[in-house]
């Protein structure tokens, strides 16, 4: 079987620690790169953890590069009453034995895309897309090179969760956003109407608890912690797990519905920045660029999860 080439761009984060350790776990990709970005918490912090997680799956291989510390135009803002103040949750973290590789990570993302044939190589952003916009700033034929973009962020239906109307990762780099859906990427939105569907039930983190491996001890500690924040903060008994939906995506895609659509970003309002305006109606947008998740099979994504960290 020919396996995915793949480069998660990502803040960990708790969630994106545990998409993460099913990308490390599955056979199916060929993890080129993971790109760290300013986000949840800082990107000295985000490549920090990246490395640990990196080095608790045995996956050193794996190069991990630093990238944006702040948003285009923004000041940083981060989410740690949602992730812990280092980004892992109840995880102390450390300093893992294998240090970054050298250079930004937008070049990264543009010297692996640039190397191999056109459409070949996929990009999961699981934070703010600051290192995509940049990459495509800097080489504008990536927008074509690229294979799919599968972006966790955005809200519609569901409403925000870092303000009324808007999704964080969005928010917090809204006009890093805005660049990349204008540039012909071929992206795929996984916002929180998909992911507010899969749920980290009590049933489903005491199955990752009962695996008994140092990856799936990783992920069941970091649902935990969600578990335990979303009922002191949001008052849910099961926290959203947002993160893992595009590499699950990118392994399962008959997991999701997705419905063709434009999604534009709004950078110019404080009351409603990050807001995704997803049209799905092809007379009134035009053409349809982009596409939007509207259902995810939380069991399978969650089956697919146990299975890559045993």
């Amino acid at each position: 079987m020919t396996r995915q080439a793949l480069i998660i761009d990502c803040d960990p984060g708790v969630d994106d620690a545990v998409a993460l350790m099913l990308a490390f776990g599955s056979g199916a990709f060929e993890l080129l790169a993971i790109t760290a970005v300013g986000g949840n918490v800082p990107v000295v912090k985000t490549a920090r953890n990246a490395r640990i997680l990196r080095q608790i799956a045995g996956r050193e291989d794996v190069p991990v590069f630093m990238g944006a510390d702040r948003p285009l135009r923004r000041e940083p803002a981060g989410a740690g009453e949602f992730h812990g103040a280092e980004g892992l949750g109840d995880m102390a973290p450390f300093e893992p034995e294998a240090a970054c590789a050298d250079g930004h990570a937008a070049d990264a993302i543009i010297d692996l895309v640039m190397a191999r044939p056109e459409k070949s190589v996929a990009l999961a952003v699981l934070g703010p897309l600051t290192n995509l916009a940049l990459a495509l700033r800097r080489e504008p034929a990536l927008a074509e090179r690229l294979g799919p973009v599968a972006v966790m962020g955005g809200a519609r239906s569901e409403g925000g969760n870092i303000t009324a109307s808007a999704e964080f990762n969005i928010w917090a780099d809204p006009d890093a956003a805005a660049e990349v859906l204008a540039t012909g990427c071929d992206v795929i939105l996984f916002g929180l109407d998909a992911t507010h569907q899969v749920r980290a039930t009590e049933a489903r983190i005491a199955a990752l608890e009962a695996v008994g491996t140092p990856m799936a001890d990783a992920a069941a500690s970091m649902m935990r912690f969600s578990q335990r924040i979303e009922r002191e903060i949001v008052g849910w008994e099961a926290p959203p797990v947002h993160d893992p939906c595009p590499v699950a995506w990118l392994l399962e895609p008959a997991l999701f519905t997705l419905q063709p659509c434009r999604v534009s970003v709004e950078t110019d309002s404080d009351l409603t920045r990050g807001h995704t305006a997803v049209e799905f109606r092809e007379a009134v947008a035009g053409t349809l660029p982009h596409h939007w998740a509207t259902a995810a099979d939380a069991d399978g994504i969650f089956a697919l999860i146990a299975d890559a960290v045993r």
